[in-house]
C-alpha cells in the first residue's frame, strides 16, 4: 500500500471528530479546546504568538498549515491567551489538519501531498496517538450526548419553565373581623392548620428569537384568607391560587420588538398590569418575596387584568415608559362587558435610575368599572379594607391611580425600597366622591446567611378610604411583616413567614390577626 493509502486510513477515522469538533456542545465540555467555529483565518502559524516554536512538532504543523491552509487561529494573533498551547491542543489542531489534508487529496486526485509531507504526518499521528484517541473517545461520547438530547428535547423553539409551590399556613386570632363597631357580634376565627399547592407551567415560544408567546397552564388549592375566612382581605397570601386543582388557562400573551427600543404586547387573557409595569421592589415575585399579597408592590397595580395591550418605551439607558390598555371582561358580548363598555384601565408607567443603585417610578392609571355582574368593582385588588374596594358599592365608578415607587441598592446586601398610592374615585350614579392611600416600606437583605437566601421586612398600611362623600374608614391597620427565604439548591427554596395585620379592616374594635406560612418553591 502506498503512502497516500496509508494516510487516508489513518486519518478517516478522524474525519466524525473534526465535524463535532466545530459543534458549541464540544466547545462547552472543554474550554480548552479551540475549534473552527471560533477562529477566524491566520496566514501563517507563527502568528499564534503564545504557541512555543522551539518544539520540532510545532515547527511540523507550521509546515503543514502554511502549505496546506489547514488551521486558523484568533484575530488578535494569540491561542487562547498568553499561556502554552498543551498537547491536548496540539492534538485537536492536528486533527483538525489531518482532516484538511485528508480532503484536499481526495479532491486533487491524491496528487497534492509529497511522500515527505506524508512521512511527517504519520510521525505526528505516532507521537500525539494517545492525545488523538483521547480526543476521539471525548468526541464519541459528545457526539452521543448530543443526540441524545436532540431525541428528547421538548421542542426547537419553546422552552417549558414550571414552578411548584408548597405550603404549610395557618390563620392566628380570636375573631373574624368586620367593620361593625361591636365586635362582640363577630364570629370566632376557623384556625385550622392547612396543607396545599400551586402549580404552573409557563410554555414560552420564540419564533424569531426576540419575540416570546407565553401559554400558562395553572393548578392550585391554597385558598384566599379573605372576606369568607378573616372577614378581611388585608390577610391574604401572596401566592394563593383556588382552583380546586382543575388546570386551566391562566395566561396568554405575545410579546415582540419594533425597532431596538419598542417592546410591544398582546394580552389574550389574565394579564396584570404589573407585567407591563414591572415592580422594582425586591420582593415582589409570588415564589420568593413576600409571603402577603399587599406585601408584593403597589396595590394600585392589582386593580385591573385581563385582555389588553402594552408598550415599552426605552427612551433612553436610563429610562423607560410603559403605556398599557387592559379590559376585565372583552371576551363577553353582554351588556357592560366586552372590550370598551366594561372594566377597563388605561395605564401610564415611567422608570428612572439616575445612578445605578437607585430606581424609582411613577404611574398613572385611569379606571372605569362598570359595576353590577361578578366582576364588580374592586379598586385595590383586594388588599385592602371593604369600603376602599368598593366605596359606593357595586355601581359605575372611575378612579384616578397615582403611585410612587423606589428600590435604594444601599450596599449589594441591603435594600430599602417603598411606595405609595393614591386613588380619587367617584361614582357615576351620584355625585359621591372618597380618597384612597396606601403605602409600605420593605428591606431586603440578600444573601443573608449564605448565597441566594433573602430576609426581608415590610411594613405599610393597607388601601383605606382616609376621606369620603358617604363612609370612611375611622382608624388605620397596619400591615407588618417579615421572612426568611433559605436557598436549598438553586431550584428549591423554603421560607418561613409571618405578618400581622393590626386594627383589621381599619376598625380598632377588631382584634389583630396573625398569618403564618412555610413556603416550598420548586422551579425548573
Amino acid at each position: 500500500m502506498n503512502k497516500i493509502g496509508e494516510f487516508l486510513i489513518l486519518t478517516s477515522s478522524l474525519t466524525v471528530a473534526t465535524s463535532c469538533i466545530n459543534t458549541p456542545i464540544f466547545a462547552q465540555a472543554n474550554q480548552r479546546q479551540t475549534t473552527l467555529a471560533d477562529i477566524s483565518q491566520l496566514t501563517s502559524v507563527s502568528q499564534l504568538s503564545d504557541v512555543q516554536p522551539t518544539d520540532w512538532a510545532f515547527q511540523a504543523l507550521q509546515s503543514l498549515i502554511e502549505r496546506y491552509a489547514c488551521i486558523a487561529g484568533y484575530p488578535n494573533g494569540t491561542y487562547r491567551g498568553e499561556r502554552a498551547m498543551t498537547r491536548y491542543e496540539f492534538a485537536a489542531s492536528l486533527n483538525t489538519c489531518l482532516t484538511k489534508v485528508q480532503e484536499l487529496i481526495v479532491t486533487t486526485n491524491n496528487s497534492l501531498a509529497t511522500k515527505e509531507d506524508l512521512d511527517l504526518i504519520q510521525k505526528l499521528q505516532s507521537q500525539f496517538s494517545s492525545e488523538l484517541v483521547t480526543l476521539r473517545s471525548r468526541v464519541d461520547a459528545l457526539e452521543s450526548t448530543n443526540s441524545e438530547l436532540k431525541a428528547n428535547q421538548f421542542s426547537p423553539t419553546t422552552k417549558l419553565e414550571a414552578e411548584a409551590i408548597l405550603t404549610v399556613a395557618n390563620i392566628f386570632g380570636e375573631n373574624v373581623a368586620d367593620s361593625d363597631d361591636n365586635q362582640n357580634n363577630n364570629a370566632q376565627l376557623d384556625t385550622n392548620l392547612i396543607f396545599a399547592q400551586r402549580v404552573r407551567l409557563n410554555f414560552l415560544t420564540s419564533f424569531t428569537g426576540k419575540d416570546e408567546l407565553n401559554l400558562r397552564l395553572e393548578s392550585g388549592n391554597i385558598p384566599e384568607f379573605d372576606d369568607s375566612t378573616t372577614g378581611t382581605t388585608m390577610t391574604r397570601l401572596g401566592f394563593d391560587e383556588d382552583t380546586g386543582n382543575d388546570i386551566g388557562l391562566d395566561e396568554v400573551y405575545y410579546s415582540f420588538p419594533i425597532g431596538d427600543k419598542i417592546k410591544t404586547t398582546i394580552a389574550i387573557t389574565e394579564m396584570e398590569l404589573n407585567d407591563i409595569a414591572e415592580p422594582i421592589n425586591p420582593l415582589a415575585s409570588s415564589g420568593s418575596g413576600a409571603v402577603s399579597r399587599f406585601g408584593r408592590y403597589n396595590p394600585i397595580l392589582r386593580s385591573m387584568d385581563g385582555t389588553g395591550l402594552g408598550i415599552n418605551y426605552q427612551l433612553n439607558q436610563r429610562t423607560h415608559l410603559a403605556v398599557a390598555y387592559m379590559a376585565n371582561n372583552a371576551a363577553a358580548p353582554t351588556e357592560n362587558n366586552g372590550l370598551f363598555n366594561g372594566n377597563f384601565a388605561a395605564l401610564g408607567h415611567l422608570y428612572f435610575r439616575p445612578v445605578d443603585n437607585l430606581g424609582i417610578t411613577f404611574t398613572y392609571l385611569h379606571g372605569y368599572y362598570a359595576g353590577g355582574g361578578e366582576s364588580g368593582v374592586n379598586l385595590t385588588g383586594s388588599t385592602g379594607s371593604l369600603t376602599a374596594r368598593s366605596p359606593f358599592g357595586n355601581v359605575a365608578t372611575t378612579a384616578n391611580s397615582f403611585g410612587l415607587e423606589t428600590s435604594w441598592q444601599i450596599n449589594p446586601k441591603f435594600i430599602l425600597s417603598g411606595w405609595v398610592g393614591y386613588t380619587k374615585s367617584e361614582s357615576q350614579v351620584t355625585n359621591d366622591d372618597a380618597d384612597i392611600f396606601n403605602y409600605a416600606v420593605s428591606l431586603a437583605l440578600p444573601d443573608l446567611g449564605g448565597e441566594g437566601n433573602l430576609a426581608g421586612l415590610v411594613m405599610g398600611m393597607p388601601p383605606k378610604v382616609t376621606s369620603s362623600s358617604l363612609i370612611a374608614d375611622r382608624d388605620t391597620s397596619l400591615h407588618i411583616e417579615g421572612f426568611y427565604r433559605f436557598q436549598v439548591t438553586d431550584n428549591i427554596s423554603i421560607t418561613p413567614g409571618l405578618f400581622l395585620i393590626t386594627n383589621p379592616e381599619h376598625n380598632a374594635n377588631n382584634n389583630s390577626i396573625f398569618v403564618g406560612a412555610i413556603r416550598t418553591h420548586f422551579k425548573f
